[in-house]
């Protein structure tokens, strides 16, 4: 998963073609290092989102634009919009998120 550290870097990944999905998360979120632990297959499994990562921490600004206010998150941006949104609280687990993304019909 690529990370995206500066808010022109995001703006150009989620307004370029496909879907995109960003994960929000900060070093310091115990469940984000649980998601850690298990995202890897599901990124290999949904591969028709390009995936990114983004420390919410670093880029507060954009964090609080488009709604994360908990970690993680993973939102899901076509055209630069935000077509999705997986709430922290319900992103603590793997069935939680491949439901998310089952659901997801973009």
């Amino acid at each position: 998963m690529e990370k995206i550290t500066t808010a022109e870097q995001f703006y150009e990944i989620i307004n370029g073609p496909g879907e995109t999905l960003v994960k929000f998360q900060a070093g310091w979120c115990p469940d984000c290092r649980r998601m850690e632990m298990f995202i890897d297959p599901i990124e290999e499994k949904y591969n028709r989102f390009k995936w990114y990562d983004v420390n919410r921490d670093a880029l507060p600004e954009i964090a609080e634009k488009y709604e994360v206010m908990g970690i993680p998150s993973l939102l899901i941006f076509k055209d630069g919009e935000k077509k999705a949104h997986l709430h922290s609280a319900n992103a603590k687990s793997p069935g939680q998120v491949t439901d998310f993304l089952d659901q997801y019909n973009g």
